[in-house]
């Protein structure tokens, strides 16, 4: 039985996927498998993994019918105690694995495990900002607390437990964009995280990735299921209120005023520094301004989790 399953969800990434599957084949520790999920590409990403005869891959092909279920099949087709994601335009460095079998081997209580990314644009590479305090090469960290600026888990750059799983479930495929920010939660709510310091994994930034499109604001994870908790875990409540001011803006600026108004409702405002609640209250065109200007910000290197 192999130490790691890899799982790589694929659908239309032919511009990518073969220097994502060499930055896993060329870990430097071997022992792993690679469940490669081709959920229904139309273009040649299937031709591209074709060409590779390394033994450690295992290609499934089903129907298109989005990342999440192409993450539980993959789950449900692992052969190892701990699993981990890459999404198909994104690269691991080469001691990713090596670095994650080191804690795992040191923390063996822990099921959560985590590192720094890198983010790549069409102009630059630059490292992601967190909210973490360092205090040495890796934190043991709450997993909301963590993440108020940057994601404290980044799908591309984490290994879990199997076990883990089992306890909070699979990703939820009612939704179509955000699948990943639910899983965390439902993590966080039950786990903490090893997050290490060190840039193990670079995201790659695509402005046409399905989280951008508009057409599924509607579809994106509904935070509802978690309001309960939130009534007596103030570290929960805090993220998601940063998370509902991203949506609330999103749907400001897509004239769904409905769905910005279910947000907005729901959010303390104490919870939002001073700009944040200004941007609430600024209308479409100048929040369609700002988000240009982040976005041509974000390409040279200059990330703002101003909309987060």
């Amino acid at each position: 039985m192999p130490f790691f399953s890899v799982i790589i969800p694929l659908f239309n990434k032919e511009e990518f996927i073969e220097a994502t599957l060499y930055s896993v084949l060329n870990q430097s520790y071997a022992d792993f498998e690679v469940i490669i999920v081709n959920d229904g590409s139309t273009d040649n990403s299937a031709q591209i993994i074709s060409k590779f005869t390394d033994s450690r891959i295992r290609v499934f092909t089903k129907e298109n019918y989005g990342a999440a279920a192409a993450r539980n099949y993959g789950i449900e087709k692992s052969q190892s105690n701990y699993i981990s994601f890459i999404d198909a335009d994104d690269y691991w460095h080469p001691t990713f694995l090596q670095e994650m079998l080191k804690k795992i081997n040191h923390f063996p209580d822990i099921k959560v495990f985590s590192a720094a990314i890198e983010i790549e644009t069409s102009k630059t590479i630059f490292p992601a900002h967190y909210s973490i305090k360092k205090t040495g090469d890796y934190e043991i960290v709450n997993y909301f607390s963590a993440s108020t600026q940057e994601t404290a888990i980044c799908t591309s750059c984490a290994v879990f437990n199997n076990v883990v799983f089992e306890d909070v479930g699979n990703f939820d495929t009612q939704i179509k964009s955000g699948q990943d920010t639910d899983m965390w939660i439902r993590i966080g709510l039950k786990y903490d995280v090893l997050f290490i310091w060190k840039i193990l994994a670079r995201y790659v930034y695509d402005e046409n990735s399905l989280s951008k499109n508009k057409s599924f604001l509607d579809t994106k994870v509904n935070f509802s299921k978690f309001t309960q908790d939130e009534k007596t875990n103030p570290e929960l409540k805090n993220f998601l209120d940063l998370n509902r001011f991203s949506l609330a803006i999103k749907h400001k600026i897509a004239g769904n005023k409905s769905l910005f108004e279910n947000c907005y409702y729901h959010i303390d405002l104490k919870n939002l520094a001073l700009k944040k609640r200004v941007l609430l209250l600024l209308p479409a065109f100048i929040l369609k301004l700002l988000i240009a200007t982040k976005t041509v910000l974000t390409n040279i290197g200059f990330s703002s989790s101003i909309f987060k």
